[in-house]
């Protein structure tokens, strides 16, 4: 059945792929926004490619999925290359960015969607229709004051062509995303804050795990300090679990230390689970694990991915803040940032995690009155 024909929104979760290659946290935190639109009784189709893709199928098998191509943003084995790398690929993402206007014009009219709900896809825009813009990264951080000027000019002229833009971060000055969120320029559409998003709920569970190492992010990095952390792992005497970030038919690690259980990737409650029954958590600085720490009020060592300068800035920010110990990949030291977590509270932050909500049911009425 059409949705129209119960004056149901057809709405389309699109984006769900990081446009940056950064990782799958832009898919993760989907998750709380596509479940309750499910709960608002929208008919949600999602549009994803690659291991986005296949994580969200695995979460929601039910639903329609259509390919959207990611951006393949490709990442250098060093960190002093990054910025010219990544520098260099600017044309190919905006020739992509405008390919995906075209596209999204296809798809409304062949699925007869009544509005998009972007991660982080500048390009998932349409006049027609609502369309919203979902970012934490208000302020892009370059490390140059000119490239930042520039890049945060450009993104705002992406996100002026939507509807309203939603920042998954708290309003206030008690937030977790500090200057990304709240830059001192605005973009000129509507701005909402939704709080942290996460797809997880605590619960109490007992400890069956002294350390959980939480890998994920853009290769090479992401299996270079793999290695890194099953060779210091030799050494380390308390039980561990490695989550190695790889949904799909990717082939188990088999590392042959006794006290280490190795997972290539975990359902959204098994990941709860090990998360909550894990003393302390080691994992790349990504927005999205960021939000998952706060709900779960986690210990956690948090290791940018090296040149990525997002990253490097909240792992900085939160690390000031006594939140977290942060630690740079290339001077990372398990049993050192073992002894220095120990120093750290449980993270607890005075922001509400359910904003979201009453925004997504308000978004959903509108919706409805559009219709009527």
């Amino acid at each position: 059945m059409k949705g129209e024909d119960f004056n149901i929104p057809k709405i389309k979760n699109a984006g769900c792929n990081c446009p940056a290659g950064l990782g799958l946290g832009h898919v993760t935190r989907c998750i709380p926004i596509i479940s309750k639109l499910l709960e608002q009784h929208c008919e949600v189709i999602v549009a994803a490619s690659g291991a986005g893709k296949i994580l969200l199928e695995k979460e929601f098998p039910n639903l329609t999925f259509i390919s959207l191509k990611g951006y393949n943003v490709k990442y250098s084995q060093k960190k002093s290359w990054m910025p010219v790398k990544l520098l260099l690929q600017i044309p190919k993402l905006l020739l992509r960015i405008n390919a995906e206007r075209s596209w999204l014009k296809k798809m409304i009219i062949r699925y007869r969607i009544d509005a998009v709900i972007s991660d982080n896809r500048p390009g998932l825009s349409c006049p027609n229709i609502p369309c919203v813009y979902i970012t934490h990264q208000l302020q892009i951080k370059t490390g140059m004051y000119f490239t930042e000027y520039l890049a945060q000019k450009i993104h705002y002229h992406y996100i002026n062509k939507f509807f309203t833009c939603w920042v998954p971060d708290a309003e206030g000055e008690a937030n977790l995303a500090g200057e990304l969120s709240h830059p001192k320029t605005m973009p000129n559409c509507p701005v909402i804050y939704l709080g942290p998003l996460s797809r997880f709920e605590k619960t109490a569970t007992a400890q069956n795990y002294d350390l959980c190492i939480l890998l994920s992010g853009p290769e090479p990095q992401r299996s270079l300090f793999e290695k890194m952390i099953l060779t210091q792992l030799q050494h380390f005497s308390g039980s561990a679990i490695l989550l190695r970030g790889l949904p799909g038919n990717n082939p188990d690690l088999k590392p042959g230390l006794n006290n280490l259980e190795v997972k290539n990737h975990l359902t959204t409650e098994a990941l709860g689970q090990v998360l909550q029954q894990s003393a302390i958590i080691i994992c790349r600085s990504g927005y999205t694990s960021i939000m998952d720490l706060l709900k779960l009020e986690k210990k956690a060592v948090l290791v940018p991915t090296p040149g990525q300068t997002e990253q490097e800035y909240l792992c900085r920010y939160l690390h000031g803040m006594h939140l977290f110990y942060g630690i740079e990949q290339e001077n990372f030291s398990l049993e050192q940032a073992i002894q220095q977590i120990q120093h750290t509270g449980v993270v607890s932050v005075p922001v509400k995690t359910d904003t979201y909500i009453a925004v997504i049911a308000g978004f959903v009425l509108q919706l409805h009155r559009n219709h009527q």
